[in-house]
């Protein structure tokens, strides 16, 4: 226990408050900047201002020995950033549920040498409050990769996000058919604008910040008063989804684009429909150029348009892409224009001539949205390839790939300073990056794309994970080295289960196959080919007998492992299912399910025992420890649960940045390997598991 937690200890609730309140600010103001760094590497202090007082409170006291007169040498400021960086990065998820603080600090600063920051890891490791999943190496984003932050509070995919005109505030649009305002330097959310009865397509904020403008498939346009959240005009006259909206910089007009294939320029203050222009095709996107005079629309009939904001004349056709035009951005010196499309590439423009100028290759696949910084030199683009691509709009040359959504990247928008960008995604989520910073995220040393499936041998000194990328890795636990590649199957590796002797692996795939490896020399020994449909997960029954193997449809499938004879069906599931493990005594078995559900099976008498539900999203792994007394399940939900399985309650979760595809525990029934989306690979350690497993 810390001296501070002793003190805090003795105070009655309300002085302790008034303590985690204010001693910050007071140590701050008297400059006493030794004691101030102590108490911000205290892990006790930052627990229990997490608990009092919430994330923003905590994550702003960095800021005072930085913003003070305190004197800090350079490795303490370091040690204050980092940490101040990893709370921040692990916001969305201490919101709503503050026991992961132990597990995500470790998880993010591992890798950090700092006395300061490793003596206060050696304070989180020992906290025992109730189980949870501590990790054993660094298995989520570091402070100074990736986002600086993630926003969540939509309950569906995200269609577009804008940035007041002061930076401070963000409106994000929804398919959950609302708004939300944000502030973007504590990610609070601040208001929920409702009225909408269709997904929300588009916003633009006027030049003065105090009102804004949504689009919607519902066919109006709606004027809000962005201070105090109320409608003030409903914009009607569109005959097709309303896709995007722009706003005249003298906030007079405002120009919006419809799947009726017309642009229609509106009068703000009255809403009166002003004029109509179009397209001979529908609508994506439409900008209005700093100076007002012209707008630029984007089409599905694969052209740009420059109109004359006055009269509704057509002044250009741009035409270049061999696809839909999703997005266009003009800089804000009105002499180029970048327009982005379902092609995958972006296009700069002269606005002047109409001439194009150069082409940005890189994105996988479709671009969606587009946005140029200030000073016109970078633009920021959005992908259907769920990241973000930075420009040097002067060279065309591509300066570094921003990644951590898990879906597609549908917009994004750059603050007047240009020093931080903001990114709404199909993920329900926002992030906020530093342009500037120059900072790529590590590059990964494990599989080259999805790591799909992870087991462990009996005797956990080594451990195989299955990958996308068509292969299989057996890797040494203790070292986390990889020592050897297993080669053979010609579609997703999805799954791999090793037999109790330990000698042979039997793993699954798209190629509609389950193949049997000799762990010790990484060959191939058979492959079983009567599948009829993908192969999802395998698991080994505990005398390597039989094998139970999980299927796209939506059965379970009994295999007898010397002949490859399928011996019985089970059926129950409503979708994939898409992993599966048999406990200990052979008896019973846990499948895992798009459906988001689990079950457990008597594998002798082929029927369904009980239905464990908890996961928000499609469940995609599950383990057994040895004494069959709790499982791990892995989720689309981005959480690691554990489940005592004699009560069915969740007795522990861990949340990170991708979709967990997944896991396995070890022997001693404690460390647990799970895979992510990311290609990462992730060591944890079930703390209070044991006492879970006397108790029970």
């Amino acid at each position: 226990m810390s001296k501070f937690k002793e003190r805090l200890g003795k105070l009655s609730p309300k002085k302790r408050l008034y303590a985690l309140e204010t001693l910050p600010g007071h140590l701050a103001e008297s400059v006493q900047g030794e004691r101030l760094h102590q108490l911000l590497t205290d892990f006790d202090f930052i627990e229990a201002k997490l608990d009092a007082v919430g994330v923003q409170a905590l994550i702003e006291d960095y800021d005072l020995a930085r913003v003070s007169d305190v004197l800090l040498s350079e490795g303490q400021g370091e040690s204050l950033r980092l940490i101040q960086g990893a709370i921040r990065k692990s916001a969305h998820v201490l919101e709503w549920d503050k026991t992961q603080l132990a597990g995500q600090l470790l998880g993010r600063l591992l890798d950090f040498e700092l006395p300061e920051i490793q003596r206060m890891l050696e304070q989180a490791k020992q906290w025992k409050d109730r189980p949870w999943l501590r990790p054993l190496k660094t298995n989520l984003e570091r402070p100074g990769e990736g986002c600086r932050r993630t926003l969540t509070g939509h309950t569906r995919p995200l269609n577009a996000v804008a940035i007041a005109p002061d930076g401070k505030t963000a409106i994000s649009a929804s398919g959950d058919k609302t708004l939300k305002i944000w502030d973007t330097d504590s990610g609070r959310e601040l208001k929920t604008l409702i009225g909408h009865t269709h997904r929300v397509t588009a916003v633009a904020i006027a030049p003065d910040g105090k009102t804004a403008i949504s689009a919607s498939y519902d066919k109006t346009l709606k004027i809000w008063d962005t201070d105090t959240g109320s409608k003030i005009l409903t914009l009607t006259g569109h005959h097709g989804y309303v896709l995007a909206v722009a706003i005249a910089p003298d906030g007079l007009t405002a120009i919006s684009a419809s799947f009726d294939k017309t642009l229609k320029i509106w009068d703000t203050d009255t809403g009166i429909e002003l004029l109509t222009i179009g397209h001979t095709d529908y609508l994506s996107a439409v900008a209005i150029a700093p100076d007002g005079k012209t707008a630029i629309s984007a089409s599905r009939d694969n052209t740009l348009k420059i109109w004359d904001t006055q009269t509704g004349r057509k002044l250009k056709t741009l035409t270049g892409h061999i696809s839909e035009v999703t997005a266009v951005a003009i800089a804000p010196d009105c002499k180029t224009a970048i327009s982005a499309s379902r092609d995958n590439t972006l296009k700069i423009w002269d606005t002047q001539t109409g001439r194009k100028l150069k082409t940005l290759t890189g994105h996988i696949s479709e671009v969606t949205a587009v946005a140029i910084a200030p000073d016109c030199k970078t633009a920021i683009s959005a992908s259907r390839d769920n990241t973000l691509k930075i420009w040097d709009t002067e060279t065309g040359i591509e300066v570094r790939t921003l990644t951590g959504h898990t879906s597609v990247v549908s917009a994004v928008a750059i603050e007047p300073e240009g020093k931080t960008a903001i990114s709404a995604s199909f993920d329900k989520t926002l992030k906020i990056w530093d342009t500037d910073s120059g900072r790529e995220l590590r590059t990964l040393t494990d599989h080259t794309t999805v790591v799909s499936a992870v087991a462990i041998a009996p005797d956990g000194e080594t451990a195989i994970s299955a990958s996308f990328d068509k292969t299989l890795k057996i890797w040494d636990t203790e070292s986390g080295t990889e020592l050897r590649t297993l080669t053979g199957h010609t579609n997703y590796v999805n799954a791999v289960a090793i037999a109790p002797d330990g000698k042979t692996a039997i793993s699954a795939s798209d190629d509609r196959t389950l193949k049997i490896w000799d762990t010790e020399t990484g060959t191939k020994v058979r492959t079983f080919t009567s599948c009829r449909s993908q192969v999802l997960a395998v698991t080994i029954a505990p005398d390597g007998k039989t094998a139970i193997s999980a299927s796209g449809d939506q059965t379970l499938k009994i295999w007898d492992t010397e002949s490859g004879t399928e011996l019985r069906t089970l059926t129950g599931h409503t979708n994939y299912v898409n992993a599966v493990a048999i406990a200990p005594d052979g008896k019973r078995a846990i499948s895992a399910s798009g459906d988001q559900t689990l079950k457990i099976w008597d594998t002798e008498s082929d029927t369904e025992l009980r239905i464990s539900t908890g996961h928000t999203s499609m469940v995609s792994a599950v383990a057994i420890a040895p004494d069959g007394k709790i499982a791990v399940s892995g989720s689309d939900d981005r959480t690691l649960k554990v489940w005592d399985l004699l009560s069915g309650k969740e007795v522990a979760s861990f949340s990170g940045e991708y979709r967990f595809n997944c896991c396995a525990i070890a022997p001693d029934g404690v460390t647990v390997v799970a895979g992510d989306r990311s290609g990462r690979v992730h060591f944890l350690r079930l703390e209070g598991g044991r006492q879970l497993t006397v108790d029970s």
